[in-house]
């Protein structure tokens, strides 16, 4: 960037750009609306399970039913898109994770049901196993080890029945190597070129995800970790390599996952290759805020200053539970 030509003081006072709201607001550098935002929605379909989520203080899980409300209120607001993330009955969790690819699971129930309520919003989805998968991983497990090759084609399979279902995104959330790739493949095969593939490129094996798992009921499920897949929080060029192997197989958006730690991540992939970027505001970012806020601790416009953030290092857009906070706030 060149170097601004500053006359000395006091000719010079950047204090009088700052004078008003007006004034402020037409030199603002990074702008947010409610259209940047996608808002991840937890859909259950277990009896009574449609409550407030305690590890996530305002966040609740909707049923097939409520969620169309829950829909036509985010697209009064303007929010951007609605991710959907399954909440499974536990019973029906099996190794082979048959119903991930049953039309009328959960998460394809509530596909149909936000586009049949409100047709024009984008509806997300999550593409990995462990909503379905008795031992809570993303992928396909045989003696303790996470398959790879045979998860891609649990995944296709997956991907799919969404498309049919209705889904605008996918979003693969696995990490498995080539499943970029093959879904960008299966798609064009079966017809489905117009949808687009917002890939997890750079997933953290992150400590952040903890409120999420117990959201969607994986926690007390899930054996062993998730190291072999997910990016070692320490490596800054393997996230780019990921984020370079994903594009060139095909990913429209690629996401940074978590978002706030990993700020410089989404930087980098916004300089170094120009496709549109993502961040999430996983579980556990919300919850610090959001506990922090119901404590009075902290105030509302720090959420606003965190999406802030996002922006100015370069996202196109933000995965945030806050979205329709956000958009109250933006109105």
């Amino acid at each position: 960037m060149p170097n601004p030509i500053l006359a000395p003081f006091p000719a010079t006072r950047l204090r009088r750009l700052r004078q008003s709201p007006a004034m402020r607001a037409m030199l603002s550098e990074t702008t947010l609306s409610p259209a940047h935002l996608i808002w991840p929605v937890f859909v259950t379909e277990i009896e009574g399970a449609d409550v407030e989520i305690a590890a996530m203080p305002g966040v609740r899980r909707y049923t097939p039913e409520s969620v169309k409300t829950a829909a036509e209120a985010a697209a009064r607001a303007g929010i951007g898109a609605i991710c959907v993330f399954p909440h499974s009955d536990q019973a029906s969790k099996t190794d082979d994770c048959a119903r991930a690819w049953d039309a009328d699971n959960i998460g394809n129930r509530a596909i149909r049901a936000i586009k049949d309520a409100v047709p024009e919003m984008l509806v997300m989805t999550d593409i990995a196993l462990d909503p379905y998968n008795a031992s809570g991983q993303d992928g396909l497990v045989r003696d303790g080890v996470v398959l790879n090759d045979e998860t891609i084609e649990a995944l296709v399979r997956m991907a799919l029945v969404q498309a049919e279902c209705g889904a605008d995104i996918l979003g693969p959330s696995d990490m498995m190597d080539g499943r970029i790739g093959a879904l960008r493949s299966a798609m064009e095969s079966a017809g489905h070129k117009d949808i687009a593939i917002m890939s997890y490129a750079a997933k953290f094996a992150s400590a952040f995800y903890g409120p999420f798992r117990d959201a969607v009921g994986a926690a007390e499920r899930l054996t062993g970790d998730k190291k072999t897949y997910q990016i070692n929080p320490g490596n800054r060029a393997e996230a780019l390599r990921c984020v370079a192997r994903d594009l060139s197989e095909g990913a429209d958006m690629v996401m940074v996952k978590p978002g706030m730690p990993y700020l410089d991540i989404c930087r980098d992939v916004r300089e170094r290759f120009d496709a549109p970027t993502f961040a999430y505001q996983v579980s556990g970012e919300y919850a610090m805020l959001a506990g922090a806020i119901q404590r009075g601790w902290l105030g509302r416009e720090t959420v606003l200053e965190s999406l802030i953030a996002f922006r100015r290092a370069g996202c196109d857009g933000i995965l945030t539970y806050f979205a329709p906070e956000i958009a109250e706030m933006l109105a």
